[in-house]
């Protein structure tokens, strides 16, 4: 039956009430396991909805979670609440890149130790400097570029950090775009081990 503007009303509510509960079964599913996963623009609703549930976790149990990220990164101080939310929990956070895990996508997957860290076969990385937009007056201008050269060093040294790399060689690197396959991550000690398969995760 269609409705006055010649549509399939019922058809279409009752497919976005599918697609709900289909939803809400995946995610209940995941948490059930223990599991999240960040995929696309890394913004402030994925921010809040990813520490939300790390927290959760974390009140649920002190067991190992397990986060997928597949992102070309986004807004940096979201990516920061995930990185510190990681790292304030007490439960030991396993994170498996997929795709492509970018800019601050690859910050968010520094938040753990080495050993918690593990990849895709396909998947690559990139590493670079933070953008940001310069707005308003002269001043304006000055004020932002001082933040942004401030939130790349902070960046660079937990990259160093993270990997063993020296310093001056990350902040060479990520001047430009750096792209790494996940061979080359494992050579610059961003990825801790590739796995094929699920059953490659520790229990």
């Amino acid at each position: 039956m269609r409705d006055a503007t010649g549509s399939d009303a019922p058809d279409a509510e009752k497919e976005a009430a599918d697609a709900a509960k289909q939803a809400v079964l995946v995610d209940s599913t995941l948490f059930k396991n223990r599991t999240l996963t960040i995929f696309g623009e890394i913004d402030k609703d994925v921010a809040r909805r990813t520490a939300e549930k790390l927290l959760a976790l974390a009140f649920q149990s002190d067991d190992p979670v397990t986060l997928y990220i597949g992102s070309p990164g986004g807004h940096v101080e979201s990516g920061d609440t995930i990185f510190d939310m990681i790292r304030f929990i007490k439960p030991t956070v396993r994170i498996v890149g997929t795709g492509w895990v970018g800019s601050i996508a690859t910050h968010i997957y520094l938040a753990t130790e080495r050993e918690n860290r593990y990849a895709l076969p396909n998947t690559r990385f990139l590493i670079h400097q933070p953008a940001g937009g310069f707005g308003g007056d002269a001043s304006d201008i000055e004020i932002a570029a001082r933040e942004i050269l401030k939130t790349r060093e902070r960046i660079n040294q937990i990259i160093a950090e993270q990997t063993g790399q020296p310093l001056d060689r990350v902040a060479k690197d990520t001047d430009r775009d750096y792209w790494m396959s996940v061979e080359e991550s494992v050579e610059y000690g961003l990825v801790g081990t590739v796995i094929d398969s699920s059953a490659d995760l520790p229990d």
